[in-house]
């Protein structure tokens, strides 16, 4: 319980300690206990929980003399728009609003002086109406009928009179106006008649804006705008706590009162605040009322947006966007400009709820993007590989399991590409994709070898440098493994070749980033591909990516999946993003914001376009390497049941199967280093050779026997196969 009894702060009560003496005392106190020790002011001050007023208060008045410093908001003497990083987006953003503009009513001239032209035909019939009733007194006749109605006619007598000689004063003033038109008419005629054409246009514009203003519909402009302004609500502290307690987040009761602890301030294009709510409450309980928020705020889903606050969990941030920041396109990807880029810079990604631009480290990380299909997270995927295609000392490998026209075109730049399972002229994508795992792995084992080898000076902090990837002696480029539909590389069809893929994929991973390769997979099915030892290392797989940006995905549950456990409980569900926010998603682990990122567009035309920029580096750089550059390695192909046969060389009628494995994998390590004995087992049942008891060393396990080995050769040679 707290004690009363303490002393106030004086950051609560307005009390100022003496300061100086408070230390020395202090300082007093530690000597005397044997303790060398100096304090300063403030003294390990605590955060101030005190709620604020939302609907800020006029600023106090500072006193310059005051003993503590006093916290103020100091409005930025540059407005954040014109700062150097954005100045040239507001001045694009500023200036394609006035272009559209001027294009917009530009082509609608002639059809404006129609609209113009009627107002003004209406205008002269108003302005006549009123003329009229102005000169004829129309005004008084109710109240002349009401008199004669009630048979006043001292009233009406005196009513008349006063009409009557309002009327001549009226009659007379006409009268001298229109002796004066005549009369400036007759002076002005020549003068008129020798203007230009133009010049007369020019002067009768006012009479005819002035005519068409009086002549204007009512309720709406003549001429429409070029830009409709959004729907726009304005939040004030009243709003918030309606949404709140709608919720059910709170109630207007004592202990149960919703507090603020920040006043409302604009943040972008929306606003912002500080809930704290009642105690017992927290931030999941805001989390799952979402929705709820977004009633009482009436506004859609997509435009409120919580944020935990680290320091407590009853308090989080509410951002509400003024109109859907997500259904607005972030454009065209500024690598359109076609310069080279450098791997060890961010890569822009796209921009976030409140339009500021989100850019993404790919050096030393893994990124994994996961989406419903047809979201973009293809497209999101192919963003980043063309960031990386456009340094042409990246060397880059692209396997896409679904073998769309999507990654085709990398093939120009590629040290190794494959698409889909089905074999062709080239050979067999697995079989290729296995190759160059194998390569990447060995790759990355001699570069930890080499690094360690090298001199601290040329490595300070052991690893990978710009300069040694840039420097072809080292012969360590940085890498770049782009995986799309990555989850059809576990589920081949050929229970050997997905073990090792898997394999091999876990340990590149886990270890590769590290050495300066970096690894991008993009899926559709983040739930796990079939099971026992390929499922658990696909899980593995996905859940060691260090990046994550999930586009819409149909339940929470795999929102989870893509963006990681544990991801709904902070606020994170990327199936609450409607079809209108293709493109859109959430990004974690880029940083300590995870903010909800509308990507950068590059299409297939602009994907050719940069990619072809991206070959002509490479050539000039000296860096074309693997199959764009003609290398285009065959994997030899194998038999299994003939390489099975054939290490049987000792005469036993069976084998175990792991022993099996172990024969094949020191007999052709090329091709048999990672398999298993489930994996031999599955392949060569497949094949039609039974799983059956077999004594081995006075063991009995289960295994193959040589003859039903030979018997599924035979018949197999026996068809055409090979």
């Amino acid at each position: 319980m707290p004690d009363d009894n303490l002393p106030v702060p004086a950051e609560r009560s307005g009390w100022v300690p003496d300061i100086p003496a408070v230390l020395a005392e202090l300082a007093e106190l530690e000597k005397a206990t044997g303790r060398e020790r100096s304090y300063e002011w403030p003294l390990d001050p605590l955060p101030d929980w005190t709620p604020v007023p939302v609907d800020p208060a006029p600023a106090p008045r500072v006193d310059p003399a005051a003993a503590l410093p006093v916290d103020v908001d100091r409005r930025p003497v540059i407005p954040p728009s014109l700062r150097p990083d954005r100045f040239r987006a507001t001045v694009a953003h500023t200036g394609g609003r006035w272009v559209h503009a001027s294009a917009y009513h530009a082509v609608r001239v002639p059809w404006y002086a129609v609209v113009i032209a009627r107002a003004a035909v209406i205008g002269i019939g108003r302005l006549t109406v009123r003329f009229a009733r102005w000169w004829t007194h129309a005004e008084s006749a109710p109240v002349r009928q009401a008199a004669a109605d009630g048979r006043d006619a001292a009233t009406w007598l005196r009513l008349d009179r006063e009409v009557r000689a309002t009327r001549r004063g009226r009659s007379l003033l006409v009268g001298a106006a229109v002796v004066g038109a005549l009369v400036a008419l007759a002076v002005l005629t020549p003068a008129y008649g020798a203007l230009s054409g133009p010049e007369r246009v020019v002067l009768w514009l006012p009479l005819v804006a002035a005519l068409a203003y009086a002549g204007r519909p009512a309720g709406r402009p003549l001429i429409a705008a070029a830009i409709v302004a959004p729907r726009f609500r304005k939040l004030n502290a009243d709003i918030v706590l309606r949404a709140y307690y709608a919720a059910k987040l709170g109630a207007d009761k004592d202990d149960q009162r919703i507090t603020f602890g920040s006043t409302m301030a604009r943040d972008g294009d929306g606003s912002r605040v500080t809930v704290d709510l009642p105690y017992g409450k927290g931030f999941t309980d805001a989390v799952k009322a979402h929705g709820a928020i977004a009633s009482g705020l009436d506004v859609a889903v997509s435009q409120v947006f919580l944020t935990r606050d680290p320091t407590s969990h009853r308090r989080h941030t509410l951002w509400v966007a003024d109109r859907d920041p997500l259904a607005i396109p972030a454009g065209r990807t500024p690598l359109l400009v076609g310069k080279p880029t450098d791997i060890w810079t961010p890569a822009p990604f796209g921009l976030d709820e409140r339009a500021r631009p989100v850019t993404l480290d790919l050096l030393w990380n893994s990124i994994l993007v996961g989406a419903q299909p047809r979201q973009g997270k293809t497209f999101a995927l192919r963003s980043l590989g063309l960031f990386a295609a456009l340094d042409p000392y990246v060397r880059i490998t692209v396997a896409d399991g679904g073998g769309k026209p999507d990654w085709r075109k990398f093939e120009a730049i590629a040290d190794r590409a494959v698409f889909g399972l089905a074999p062709t002229r080239d050979g067999d994508p697995v079989e290729i994709l296995i190759d160059t795992l194998r390569e990447i792995r060995a790759d990355v084992q001699a570069r930890y070898v080499a690094l360690s080898d090298l001199p601290p000076d040329v490595v300070p902090e052991g690893k990978l440098t710009r300069e040694i990837a840039r420097n072809p002696k080292y012969g360590m480029p940085v890498r770049f493994l782009l995986l799309d539909e990555f989850q059809e590389w576990f589920a081949t069809g050929n229970p050997t070749a997905d073990s090792e893929i898997a394999t091999l994929l876990v340990y590149l991973i886990r270890v590769a980033p590290a050495a300066g390769v970096i690894i991008g997979s993009a899926t559709q099915r983040p739930s796990g591909i079939g099971s026992g030892d390929v499922a658990k290392k696909f899980t593995d797989y996905r859940d060691n990516h260090l990046v994550r940006f999930s586009l819409r995905t149909g339940s929470w549950q795999v929102s989870d999946l893509v963006l990681g456990a544990g991801a709904f409980s902070e606020g994170l569900d990327s199936s609450t993003l409607t079809a209108e926010h293709k493109g859109a998603g959430i990004l974690r682990g880029a940083s300590e914001a995870t903010p909800t990122v509308r990507t950068f567009l590059a299409d297939a035309e602009d994907a050719a376009h940069l990619l072809a920029i991206a070959r002509t580096l490479r050539v000039h750089a000296g860096t074309l390497s693997g199959q764009a550059a003609g290398d285009i390695a065959h994997r030899e192909s194998r038999d299994v049941l003939a390489d099975a046969l054939s290490v049987f060389a000792d005469g036993a009628p069976g084998l175990h199967w792991a022993e099996l494995a172990v024969r094949l994998a020191t007999a052709y390590p090329e091709h048999y280093r990672d398999v298993t004995a489930d994996a031999i087992s599955a392949q060569l049942r497949a094949l039609g050779v039974p799983s059956v008891a077999v004594r081995r060393d006075g063991q009995v396990q289960k295994g193959a026997r040589v003859a039903a080995i030979r018997d599924a050769h035979q018949r197999r040679t026996g068809s055409g196969g090979a």
